[in-house]
């Protein structure tokens, strides 16, 4: 860092000069915050070990010369190696819930926060949910949080990474809910017990929601440096991006109740998603506070067009 870093004597000084230098440095957000001064005021936060709900008030302090050091650390990380500000700290939030991350997950962002604190009403009652399968679960921020604002539903995490569910396994310890969610290694479905299958059916899922890899190859080969940093596995989904997608739109009817739905995050792959099955309704879903790619069908409209996605999946 250049030396005038020395006028640096503030909380205040140290975020704005964050920010400029984000923003001089073109980094990318989309992990958490959208925008250089807030990505700088979570860094800040971090490296002075203080709530980030707490630095507004405390933004004329002063900090100590160590302080000031540890800070522009975190900063100059953040610059050269163009590291997602998570992975830097260790700790992501989603729906309101804080969640460890490392570079085996992918970092918690999506839209689907608000339909779990919603408790996917008006699409199912949230009182009929008995059972819920979070599918590619990663760090397991879909499926916890779902536990956390339903807390008479059992959840099950699903993913094929031993080093992701290893980290689904540190956020179930570190909100408390060993009794009620389960962690399986799968691929996909097919780790799943077969007494959640519809041989068993008193035992299925009403919910199924999942966040799978979606991204096809010509936009993985554009994303952004902070995007390179997370798995592959958790991103990349073959030339057109619905590898996974087609295999769980053919299985999951297996795995839901009469009156299930099967809610899945498709991104950017939607437009590609409606192009191949143009006459299946899909419900897009909207979201209050932004997002959009994420699609819900029901078990009924599932077994009808079961024969598409069949045929689908045997020409990959």
């Amino acid at each position: 860092m250049p030396a005038d870093t020395d006028a640096l004597l503030t909380i205040q000084d140290l975020v704005r000069w964050g920010a400029c230098r984000f923003a001089d440095a073109r980094l990318y957000f989309g992990h958490g915050t959208d925008n250089a001064f807030d990505e700088a005021v979570w860094l800040v936060a971090r490296a002075l070990n203080m709530p980030i709900a707490r630095i507004d008030a405390y933004r004329d302090c002063r900090v100590t010369t160590d302080e000031r050091a540890a800070v522009l650390a975190l900063l100059d990380r953040r610059i050269s190696e163009r590291r997602p500000a998570a992975y830097l700290t260790g700790q992501a939030w989603f729906a309101g819930m804080e969640f460890v991350v490392d570079e085996a997950v992918m970092i918690p962002r999506s839209p689907l926060a608000e339909l779990i604190c919603d408790g996917f009403a008006p699409w199912t009652d949230p009182d009929r949910i008995g059972r819920a399968l979070d599918l590619c679960a990663g760090s397991g921020c879909l499926g916890l949080a779902l536990a956390a604002h339903l807390p008479d539903v059992d959840v099950d995490l699903a993913d094929i990474s031993p080093a992701a569910l290893r980290i689904a396994a540190r956020n179930r310890s570190l909100h408390g809910l060993e009794d009620r969610v389960r962690i399986i290694e799968s691929d996909l479905f097919a780790g799943i017990a077969e007494g959640l299958s519809r041989h068993g059916a008193d035992n299925a899922y009403e919910v199924i929601v999942s966040n799978p890899p979606y991204v096809g190859a010509e936009e993985m080969e554009s994303l952004p440096p902070e995007y390179r940093h997370e798995p592959r596995l958790a991103l990349a989904a073959g030339e057109s991006g619905l590898d996974l997608v087609l295999r769980i739109l053919r299985d999951a009817p297996n795995y839901l109740g009469d009156d299930g739905i099967l809610v899945v995050e498709v991104g950017n792959t939607a437009a590609e998603l409606q192009q191949r099955f143009r006459d299946v309704p899909f419900t897009w879903l909207d979201f209050e506070r932004g997002g959009e790619g994420v699609f819900l069908l029901s078990r009924e409209q599932l077994v009808h067009d079961h024969p598409k996605f069949s045929e689908a999946v045997a020409d990959l």
